[in-house]
């Protein structure tokens, strides 16, 4: 499948939270909207590779000191390399110019779900094939995280169970070959649907294309041991990430392999596989 467009929405409320405290403090973690619509925002959907492609290590503009009263970017390789749990539906009907999608249409615009690692630099950004038809996930559908406030009615689905509970596992491989899982949470830890994002990216009248993807935003659970980024796993460099055999992390580094796997399993043990979703970081190219 080719991917046409790419939205990556930020529906993981417990993620939200705690990057927001971290920068903002516990009382201004969220945005004033972030209960009331789905937050998302446009990517390149050129730079999205299948699972076992190696990623170079990304160049851009960082701030070395950033307490400096005159904030000076150098050009550098990414210090802060990150991952991001998430998962990914793809649009499988077009919507003409000008007409949204209602609510109780939205899911026969999406096809299935994917693992998604969505790789961040984290120092930058401060500057600066293996689908699981949503038909099979039926038995699967829960509901998602409680909201303590209304949406709006264009928002409003008629069954709850609008998520799906996919188990979700997060692996770091080093280069030495140790493994340690950081990371184990569940798909229903959204705040919204994908139904929703789509019908909210919509609105506008925004046209919808077969191909298209959706991300889901950091997927994340309450406890330390459910964050689907390294970001929160640390406290912004704060703290160490301990790694089998004795190694320590605060970041990705080169030659870390990060491994995403996700199973649905019922009461009846039918157990339905995502396969992986991994990548091996590589060097960044010379300057």
């Amino acid at each position: 499948m080719q991917i046409g467009d790419y939205t990556d929405f930020y529906a993981g409320l417990n993620h939200a939270f705690t990057v927001g405290e971290l920068f903002r403090g516990a009382a201004n973690a969220l945005q004033p909207n972030y209960k009331h619509l789905p937050v998302g925002y446009h990517g390149r959907a050129s730079s999205i590779v299948v699972s076992g492609t190696p990623v170079r290590r990304p160049l851009g503009q960082i701030l070395e000191d950033p307490t400096a009263e005159v904030k000076k970017p150098i050009l550098s390789a990414c210090r802060k390399l990150d991952m991001e749990l998430e998962l990914g539906a793809f649009i499988c009907k077009n919507n003409k110019m000008g007409e949204p999608i209602p609510i109780d249409e939205a899911e026969n615009y999406i096809f299935g779900v994917v693992l998604l690692n969505d790789w961040s630099a984290r120092d930058i950004q401060a500057w600066d094939p293996w689908v699981v038809l949503t038909d099979a996930l039926e038995p699967y559908r829960t509901t998602g995280l409680d909201s303590d406030v209304e949406v709006l009615d264009y928002l409003k689905e008629k069954s709850k169970k609008n998520v799906f509970d996919i188990k979700l596992e997060v692996v770091l491989k080093t280069s030495s070959g140790a493994t340690t899982t950081i990371t184990r949470t569940s798909g229903k830890n959204l705040l919204f649907s994908f139904n929703q994002m789509l019908t909210h990216h919509s609105i506008t009248g925004c046209p919808m294309r077969v191909g298209d993807m959706l991300g889901s935003g950091t997927i994340s659970g309450k406890e330390a041991s459910e964050r689907g980024s390294l970001l929160e796993q640390n406290r912004n460099s704060k703290t160490v990430i301990k790694l089998e055999g004795g190694e320590q992390r605060v970041f990705l580094e080169d030659g870390d392999e990060i491994i995403i796997s996700g199973l649905c399993m019922g009461e009846d043990g039918v157990r339905i596989g995502f396969g992986e979703c991994k990548g091996k970081i590589v060097p960044a190219v010379s300057i």
